[in-house]
């Protein structure tokens, strides 16, 4: 299993690669063998967002608990929709709720990272596309979400900035099937559930999605949320917890 960490280092450069021991061995491109200097120590480096994904694309209904709890039908192809690219937050990021968001939550997920261009791909081929997994905590609107009767409004209730947190590392090797999301809101836990009660697995979601468009390396696909998710106010600090993966924490603050 290896860690791959993005960071910005005491003298400001930013930097993708591997963690061993207490540094980050920098690499030409994520999930590339080639060396890229000298390993760097992570003492007095800022871990941020894993990737900067081109694609940042979120499920909807993908969990059979939430789908049973709340009546309804497992969907035969994943529905998704799109976060923007300045939606990203990294590890210990203060996220401003906007004013105008109104009601918020939080929803922990476990996030896909994409390693190589993938389009029209089987489900094995989807799974060797695979780099690894990440923590996501996909912050929503409500008000805004459900502000016209006559259009959920995805994106904008779920693409302001720092809405898309992810983090901290991407973790490779892992068996989904064995992770479990949790949510930590002032160290308490708030929401708990096994990624393997999925409806459609991270291959399946990825093939199917290579076939709506063409996935490239470090796009990020957000598995959906579960039972759980609940609201969130300003002065909260929200951690999403995998374990083989870590911790993404964020400090939630008021629009001044």
């Amino acid at each position: 299993m290896a860690h791959w960490a993005r960071i910005r280092t005491a003298d400001g450069q930013i930097l993708t690669g591997v963690i061993e021991g207490d540094a980050l061995h920098p690499r030409a491109a994520l999930g590339s063998d080639e060396a890229a200097g000298a390993p760097v120590p992570m003492a007095g480096a800022t871990l941020l967002a894993p990737c900067e994904p081109r694609n940042f694309i979120c499920l909807w209904n993908n969990f059979h608990a939430a789908a049973e709890q709340n009546g309804w039908t497992p969907p035969d192809h994943p529905l998704f929709f799109l976060k923007p690219a300045s939606s990203v937050a990294g590890p210990g990021a203060t996220v401003t709720l906007p004013a105008a968001a109104g009601r918020v939550i939080f929803e922990g997920e476990l996030g896909i990272v994409i390693g190589q261009t993938c389009k029209d791909a089987t489900p094995d081929q989807a799974a060797e596309a695979i780099l690894g997994y990440t923590c996501v905590n996909d912050l929503t609107s409500l008000d805004i979400l459900n502000a016209d009767p006559s259009f959920k409004q995805w994106t904008r209730s779920k693409g302001y900035d720092g809405f898309g947190v992810m983090g901290p590392v991407i973790a490779t090797g892992l068996d989904w099937r064995d992770l479990t999301i949790r949510v930590l809101v002032g160290g308490r836990e708030r929401q708990s559930y096994p990624a393997s009660d999925m409806i459609h697995s991270p291959a399946e979601i990825v093939s199917k999605i290579s076939g709506d468009m063409t996935l490239m390396p470090g796009d990020i696909i957000a598995c959906g949320t579960s039972v759980g998710a609940r609201p969130v106010k300003a002065g909260q600090v929200v951690e999403v917890v995998i374990e083989g993966i870590g911790g993404v924490e964020i400090t939630l603050a008021a629009e001044e």
